[in-house]
């Protein structure tokens, strides 16, 4: 099998992945991923060895042990684009030969738990609380540059999303794994994340421009399909859910709910909600 273009798939002088810099064997088959490089260290902490760190731009990575177990914490940054580069990386690092650019004949799937910061959609979901992503609905468009199969109860979803909000795009549907759920879910509000390509008017925000879609947030809140209705929105679960289906990975993500976007309310401490979050993981995963 011929391999795949060393521009397609980019190697480093020292044969670590192109954005990453890491090179196989560097990271654990489980792993934690977060948004802010500055939070690696806050999940690090914990841990009872550091055995490696690298950074590249905003892609930090600590991987050692906790209890014993070997666990890797990597930063992606904001944003869907910034996961699909993390996601490949990851996956070429367990999944190909780097040298000869050609999958290996045997899958070796990753389990990634995403602990992230995020705003409730619903008044009854409380700042300060965790929230566990059953399902995540994305409003970017990453995944029209990938085939992701999608059921009719996704597309069906999906399509009163766009009924409901009146965006001129198609969202995409992907639910979370069933088997790293069940780790987390004790103690946690269970919810249907949007993941938004943008913090402003993505997220319903207006500074000094004018948006587009002046009532999301409103409708975003309003919405049901029977008994789906959409908690909270952020900006990378939908990308880590939908590489998960499509790599054979399995993907969790956790929120610490910093804001409640119907009520306006703020966290006080948000730094001991998210710390909390980080803890509770580490115990389960």
């Amino acid at each position: 099998m011929p391999g795949v273009s060393s521009t397609d798939l980019i190697v480093n002088d020292d044969g670590s992945v192109f954005h990453l810099g890491l090179v196989p064997g560097q990271v654990a088959d489980d792993i934690i991923a977060v948004g802010d490089p500055a939070r690696v260290a806050e999940v690090s902490q914990y841990f009872d060895t550091i055995d490696s760190k690298c950074q590249r731009r905003e892609f930090v990575t600590h991987t050692g042990t906790f209890q014993g177990k070997r666990l890797t914490v990597i930063s992606s940054g904001i944003g869907p684009d910034n996961v699909e580069i993390v996601l490949n990386e990851l996956d070429a690092l367990v999944n190909m030969d780097l040298k000869t650019r050609v999958p290996k004949e045997q899958h070796h799937p990753l389990r990634i738990v995403r602990i992230g910061t995020s705003g409730s959609l619903q008044p009854e979901i409380a700042v300060g609380s965790h929230l566990l992503s059953l399902t995540a609905v994305g409003l970017d468009n990453l995944m029209n540059f990938y085939k992701l199969p999608q059921d009719d109860t996704e597309k069906s979803i999906c399509s009163k999303v766009v009924a409901q909000t009146g965006i001129n795009f198609m969202p995409y549907k992907v639910a979370s794994s069933p088997i790293l759920n069940k780790k987390f879910v004790d103690g946690m509000v269970e919810g249907n994340t949007v993941t938004c390509p943008g913090f402003y008017a993505p997220q319903g925000r207006q500074v000094r421009l004018p948006i587009q879609y002046p009532q999301l947030l409103d409708k975003l809140t309003a919405f049901r399909a029977d008994r789906f209705m959409l908690t909270n929105f952020e900006m990378e679960t939908s990308a880590y859910f939908a590489f998960g289906r499509l790599m054979g990975h399995e993907m969790a993500s956790v929120n610490a709910i910093l804001a409640n976007r119907v009520d306006g309310k703020m966290a006080h401490d948000p730094g001991r909600v998210v710390d909390d979050l980080i803890r509770k993981v580490l115990e389960r995963i």
